[in-house]
């Protein structure tokens, strides 16, 4: 697809949407009330719906990608693409990014993106989660994760990107960076997210670990800011939007872009050796082996 295409150039979404911008003096990309990201002649079960209330100025982005939004090379494309079509909306002040696959937020990175495929194509898969992070982390609108599952790995990184977080308090649910369960060394990036969230010794522990949190451990660790019944984690979600945007814009950005900058740069200076690195590491017989293993556990367990 044009779009896919597209976003595998280096100039990734960004471009994509400065060409469309050429081509049209005025384009209104959000439409009330409801806005499917990425529209396809095949739209019938797509992986994203984002509900624009244009009055608040809020945006609802549903995942729904069967079965646990796993963040796939495809997924990742519409949803890059779908949050730079709010950022580029002035009248769009919020999101709030929920799930509605039932249990879970999002399992995190897709491991068939990783397992038995080319260099060039992890690759491309790598660039596709570094684009994800970026354009939440570095976004002007308020962003609230309204946590309503289980959200491992790279599902607690795009949580960590938010402004502010609410999970659903399910004991049976469960939160954190786990890579290293896996055999897999979450990157400096990851890292340097979770530090500025939880702090470097909680980090240290948390990583080395791969530990997945409890929501009342992620509470009280800092992972998450805020637990509720799971039948009230977007009403609440949408609640606590209204406070943030009490706040003159302005002000805000400047100093979210202040708290973040360092980080954010750090990627941006270094995003092709970040590449490199993952594409050398994750190709390795050993890596390999090890994603092996998990997925035949996997499957065993769901037999």
């Amino acid at each position: 697809m044009a779009l896919r295409a597209a976003f595998r150039n280096r100039r990734g979404v960004s471009g994509l949407l400065s060409q469309l911008s050429s081509c049209s003096s005025h384009v209104r990309v959000c439409v009330s009330p409801v806005l499917v990201a990425q529209q396809r002649s095949n739209s019938t079960s797509p992986k994203l719906k984002v509900d624009f209330d244009q009055s608040s100025g809020v945006a609802v982005m549903h995942m729904q990608s069967p079965p646990v939004n796993s963040l796939s090379l495809d997924f990742l494309t519409e949803f890059c693409i779908g949050v730079e079509k709010l950022e580029m909306d002035k009248s769009c002040r919020g999101l709030i990014i929920t799930s509605s696959q039932p249990k879970v937020f999002s399992a995190g990175l897709d491991i068939m993106e990783m397992y038995g495929k080319s260099p060039e194509r992890c690759g491309e898969f790598w660039k596709g989660v570094q684009e994800m992070w970026l354009k939440l982390y570095n976004s002007n609108m308020v962003i609230i994760a309204a946590i309503n599952g289980s959200s491992p790995a790279g599902g607690c990184l795009m949580s960590l990107t938010c402004d502010y977080r609410i999970m659903a308090d399910n004991p049976r649910y469960s939160i954190g960076l786990n890579e290293t369960q896996l055999g897999i060394v979450a990157p400096f990036w990851f890292k340097d997210t979770m530090v500025n969230t939880v702090g470097h010794r909680a980090t240290e522990i948390a990583l080395e670990l791969g530990l997945l949190y409890s929501p009342s451990e992620a509470l009280k660790v800092g992972l998450v800011d805020l637990l509720v019944p799971e039948d009230q984690v977007l009403t609440t979600a949408t609640q606590t939007m209204t406070k943030w945007l009490a706040i003159p814009d302005h002000a805000r950005q400047i100093t979210k872009s202040m708290m973040r900058k360092p980080t954010i740069d750090r990627l941006t200076s270094n995003r092709e050796a970040d590449v490199q690195n993952f594409v050398s590491f994750i190709t390795k017989d050993s890596i390999q082996k090890s994603l092996r293993m998990y997925l035949e556990m996997l499957k065993k367990r769901r037999g």
